[in-house]
């Protein structure tokens, strides 16, 4: 099932070493068949407040996702992130085909129930 790493990058001080970041993180996320859907347009705000950027990356499937984030190649530059930006980052899986949203409530029943 496709998977996506997406970081909520609140702040970000634009140096040198994000750029150095953003010259050499293409080549890791092509190493696992990734490709960036999201990356350095201003959101379009509906409700709320959403401070920063988007970043939204997608893998066939959570096993490359990890493996790029955990890989000796990412692991190498991602200080140069995390260091000179405020965010979060999280890996996610994607629906199935034909999912929908009332299906949730199927997963949910038992804990909604035992709430009640």
């Amino acid at each position: 099932m496709t998977a996506y790493a997406v970081a909520h990058l609140r702040s970000v001080d634009y140096g040198d070493a994000i750029a150095e970041y953003l010259t050499k993180i293409d080549d890791t996320v092509r190493a696992f068949d990734g490709r960036f859907l999201v990356h350095g347009t201003d959101p379009h705000v509906l409700e709320g407040e959403w401070p920063g950027h988007l970043v939204l990356i997608e893998f066939p499937d959570l096993e490359r996702a990890r493996g790029w984030y955990d890989s000796p190649e990412y692991q190498e530059i991602l200080p140069l992130r995390t260091e000179n930006s405020d965010g979060s980052a999280i890996l996610v899986e994607g629906t199935a085909p034909g999912y929908r949203a009332a299906g949730y409530l199927d997963k949910i029943s038992g804990r909604v129930n035992s709430e009640s």
